[in-house]
């Protein structure tokens, strides 16, 4: 196999072995993948070095620009101590340190952090939370959740299920909250 240098090398290898999510595949030829190689600030970059200004963005870099110099190191530093280590049945440093202060910015009215591994599964987490939370309390007939109109909560069962999400026409989506006529 050649070596894959253009976008539309790499598009053509992406369609091959790649599940874009909340796509059908055929979409792509309407609507083709752009192949980034690379992120600066609210920049994309495709292989070809044509620009694009990232409206999507994803984790921080909405707050604080693709390639962050001071994340980028912050990251490495803590990959070298501990990459990864599930809190169910164990704790550390890191985790600790960042709860505490997220406690502290809100004067102490946060009692605990609860984390998450993405955005989906943040929003999973607060609607199952919130389910339980009513459910605990006496209200077990709370069951129903506001989302924005039209917006992406995520991919998971419940995140995908609010029927205003882009995702909701999945299959998956519809098992488990009921839909209004």
């Amino acid at each position: 196999m050649k070596p894959t240098t253009t976008s539309s090398d790499w598009i053509a290898r992406s369609l091959r072995s790649v599940w874009h999510p909340c796509t059908q595949m055929q979409h792509h030829e309407e609507v083709p993948l752009i192949a980034v190689s690379h992120g600066k600030g609210p920049w994309l970059y495709d292989h070809e070095g044509q620009r694009y200004l990232d409206g999507i963005s994803s984790w921080w870099v909405n707050l604080f620009g693709h390639a962050n110099p001071r994340i980028n190191a912050t990251l490495k530093d803590q990959l070298d101590k501990l990459e990864h280590a599930m809190l169910a049945g164990f704790t550390h440093e890191p985790v600790i340190e960042l709860s505490e202060q997220l406690a502290a910015l809100t004067g102490q009215q946060l009692g605990h952090a609860f984390y998450a591994s993405d955005g989906a599964s943040a929003v999973e987490i607060a609607l199952k939370m919130s389910f339980h939370y009513w459910r605990n309390a006496g209200h077990a007939d709370k069951q129903e959740f506001v989302c924005l109109q039209g917006s992406y909560h995520g991919e998971t069962v419940g995140a995908s299920a609010s029927p205003t999400s882009r995702c909701s026409r999945m299959p998956t989506a519809r098992c488990c909250v009921p839909r209004a006529p």
